[in-house]
């Protein structure tokens, strides 16, 4: 009975050794890059990133070497590994500079850089976005202009122009909270300027309007009213519809009350104003 058991057991382990299934260890190059290529195609970006690396780390100057770094910048981006992918793309792009598709690591680099900048409500609060810190936007702005100066017939030239344009906006829209800050904060020419900085550096974004009116609130409350009007003229003229005109007329924000306390506020913390 022991020696069935032995030869059945021999058996099983030969039919389950010979069912094509062999350990990472004994598959080729190319085989384990299409493993790789087939979590990918799962969207299964852990196992794709393990893959990728053992394919690397045993076969590093290989047939497959250069497009195994590529995908493992895109299944780390995809698993959201932004730290890891970032450095991923800029070791291909100082290791492979004359790569045929080092434009991918360049586009890729730029958005990274963007998605390390937001926080989970970010991601799903826009107006969120704006107010944090702009660096992140304004790095990755660079960036994705950066691969349009150095591949400009690159595929991925057309969709870097069109988050360069919604990142321009975002990075307006940044101008304008803080505008809004330095009103709140009764720091009207810094809300003024910020204002112009939007005018004279934004132009073509949403928020030119807006940083007209900052600049006739903010001129106005610094009593400097030939330069209020001069800049009403331009919203009238440019922006007849913009909310804070009313009837012709300049409405302010109301920013620059959201702080003033009356005596009563004080005493009664709070509850009367």
């Amino acid at each position: 009975m022991r020696i069935i058991i032995i030869l059945l057991t021999s058996l099983i382990l030969a039919a389950c050794s010979s069912d094509g299934k062999r350990p990472n260890a004994e598959l080729t190059e190319k085989e384990i890059y299409e493993k790789a290529i087939q979590a990918l195609e799962d969207e299964n970006y852990f196992m794709a990133m393990e893959t990728l690396q053992k394919l690397e780390s045993r076969y590093p100057f290989g047939n497959y070497s250069e497009q195994a770094q590529l995908e493992l910048i895109f299944a780390q981006y995809q698993a959201q590994e932004l730290e890891g992918s970032r450095a991923s793309a800029e070791r291909f792009i100082r290791l492979h500079p004359e790569h045929e598709n080092v434009d991918y690591a360049y586009y890729l680099k730029a958005l990274t850089t963007y998605e390390l900048g937001l926080s989970l409500v970010e991601r799903y609060f826009a107006d969120e976005q704006a107010q944090r810190d702009a660096q992140p936007a304004q790095d990755s702005f660079q960036e994705l202009g950066e691969l349009i100066r150095k591949f400009p017939k690159s595929d991925y030239s057309p969709d870097a122009r069109q988050r360069m344009i919604y990142l321009r906006d975002r990075l307006a829209l940044h101008e304008v909270h803080v505008a809004h800050y330095y009103l709140k904060r009764h720091a009207y020419l810094a809300a003024a300027n910020r204002g112009k900085n939007i005018v004279e550096n934004y132009q073509g974004t949403t928020h030119v309007a807006d940083g007209l009116a900052l600049m006739v609130e903010g001129y106005e409350l610094l009593e400097q009213q030939d330069l209020a009007d001069k800049s009403l003229i331009v919203l009238k003229e440019n922006f007849p519809d913009h909310p804070q005109l009313k009837d012709g007329k300049f409405v302010h924000s109301g920013w620059a009350q959201r702080d003033h306390k009356s005596i009563w506020n004080v005493v009664t913390f709070g509850l009367i104003d």
